[in-house]
């Protein structure tokens, strides 16, 4: 069984035992966390799309740590003008391990 859900604005295909990289969620390592925003939901033979989600089905995960992603360069330069700027941006993340899905 697998499910897709939603969160930080992007779409994540998660089954249970699962660790996925998100955008920051509040809480501390250990947390539990539940998404809501389950789009699709495919359990063997039968598969459930919502519009836009869909009801009764919720994802529960851990907090496995908070981190930090890979520093991303962003370095602009301005041909004969002697002009040149070197900006760095690093983003914060958060791992998640997925405990299972839940009908109700």
């Amino acid at each position: 069984m697998f499910a897709v859900i939603k969160t930080g604005g992007k779409q994540y295909k998660v089954a249970a035992e699962d660790k996925i990289t998100v955008m920051t969620l509040a809480g501390e390592a250990g947390d539990k966390v539940t998404f809501n925003e389950v789009l699709m939901l495919v359990d063997g033979e039968t598969m459930k799309v919502g519009a836009p989600t869909v009801a009764g089905v919720t994802v529960s995960g851990e907090i496995v740590k908070q981190d930090r992603g890979p520093k991303v360069i962003a370095f602009k330069k301005r041909r004969r003008k002697n002009s040149k700027r070197k900006r760095g941006h690093r983003q914060d993340l958060t791992i998640v391990r997925i405990t299972g899905i839940a009908l109700n």
